[in-house]
């Protein structure tokens, strides 16, 4: 369906064609109708299918008819969501979207000054995206006032809720004096979360699940490659050196493991962007910047900082670990072919260390992921492939590299 049949504002619409939205996708075709009647919604779709414009478009189309001027009168819309770079990220989202509307957003979140933020809430704002930790921090201070807040949304709901945030999202509820909307965003969710998101939305809520048959996207070819843990290393620069024109996020299960994947990557004098949660604010989003500005680029990541991220045309995804919860797999494989894009994601898997995590991954996700092999540095069907051999020719091929890489730095 295109968009421009829905009942809202020329202004968003053409917001939507200059940021290329043309044709609604299955989770925006649902719940926009539904969030524009004002009812509550716990929705689950696949990563990358457009979750973050299902909710904006409905709430920005909504106050933008509602206001009469574009001065404002207190914060009608709260988005919590669980990081960083997620608040960010969604606030651009409400940037684009809402431009020429009478409707205001902003993002708040810790790891940076607070001043600026506190002087840009000062003249008011409608729509306030925020990480709990800053949003506390502020309405304690008096610069935040919910009282008015009409729409309350969660994005990447599970994780929050799974990250012990329920207390924070009841106290947020509390403190809102009027009758409110909630919305509900994930990608995945299990039956512990779901009991706890059921406990905050109204029984006559809607409830989507779009293609929950299927939790990684049709449009994400995704296979396990069996390499030994101390060769994990060889196998991704392998990777690298014959994909040159490769956009690929690299996840790591630890802040260690990203440094050391990162300076295994530079020895090999391969140009890499890391973000981990030990990082300062400032280099996580200078090296965000970069990857998403590069055609092609190595981004190495842990699972809190990615989560929910999305980058543009990211081509590969690689699992260097396979992650400990069955959900971060499906959330790791999502930040390729998104939209209607294509990817490719590739897992890399020690049998010894990770086998049950595999287990549960294909459990979680009621699929047999499918076996590659490697054969002289080239990922390949398993009948072709002798895993034996490969690591030991991918190890001489890195060698070399690195031998002749010495040379040209001495001439």
């Amino acid at each position: 369906m295109k968009f421009e049949k829905f009942h809202i504002a020329d202004e968003i619409k053409d917001n939507l064609i200059k940021n290329g939205y043309f044709r609604t996708t299955d989770i925006q075709y649902k719940a926009i109708p539904a969030i524009m009647n004002g009812e509550d919604v716990l929705a689950i779709a696949q990563t990358g299918s457009g979750k973050t414009a299902a909710f904006a478009i409905p709430i920005i189309n909504s106050i933008h008819q509602y206001k009469t001027s574009k001065r404002s009168s207190g914060i009608k819309c709260l988005v919590m969501v669980p990081t960083r770079e997620l608040a960010k990220q969604i606030g651009e989202v409400f940037a684009k979207l809402s431009r020429h509307t009478k409707a205001s957003s902003y993002a708040i979140y810790g790891g940076v000054e607070q001043d600026p933020q506190i002087n840009q809430l000062a003249g008011g704002i409608d729509i306030l995206i925020a990480t709990p930790g800053r949003m506390f921090d502020l309405i304690s201070q008096k610069h935040v006032d919910i009282s008015k807040v009409s729409v309350l949304v969660l994005d990447e709901a599970d994780h929050m809720l799974d990250l012990g945030f329920i207390d924070d999202i009841e106290s947020i509820k509390r403190k809102l004096l009027q009758r409110h909307q909630t919305l509900f965003f994930s990608a995945t969710i299990n039956p512990k979360i779901k009991k706890l998101a059921y406990s905050q939305i109204s029984s006559t809520a809607l409830r989507i699940q779009v293609s929950p048959e299927k939790m990684v996207s049709k449009n994400v070819t995704h296979s396990i490659v069996k390499v030994d843990m101390t060769e994990k290393r060889h196998l991704l620069v392998n990777f690298i050196l014959g994909n040159p024109e490769a956009k690929c996020i690299i996840f790591v299960r630890t802040q260690v493991r990203a440094e050391r994947v990162w300076a295994h990557l530079e020895k090999n004098e391969i140009v890499a962007e890391c973000i981990h949660g030990g990082m300062e604010q400032a280099d996580r989003e200078l090296n965000l910047e970069q990857f998403r500005k590069k055609p092609s680029g190595y981004l190495i990541a842990t699972d809190v900082t990615a989560r929910g991220i999305d980058l543009p045309k990211v081509s590969h995804v690689i699992n260097y670990d396979i992650p400990d919860e069955p959900e971060n797999y499906v959330h790791r494989v999502g930040r390729t072919g998104r939209g209607f894009d294509k990817g490719t994601a590739i897992s890399f898997y020690s049998f010894n260390e990770e086998r049950e995590k595999l287990e549960a991954i294909e459990e979680f996700i009621q699929t047999k992921i499918p076996v590659l092999k490697v054969h002289r540095g080239h990922l390949e069907e398993p009948k072709k492939a002798n895993i034996t051999e490969s690591i030991a020719d991918m190890i001489e091929r890195e060698e070399t590299a690195h031998k002749l890489a010495k040379r040209r730095k001495k001439v």
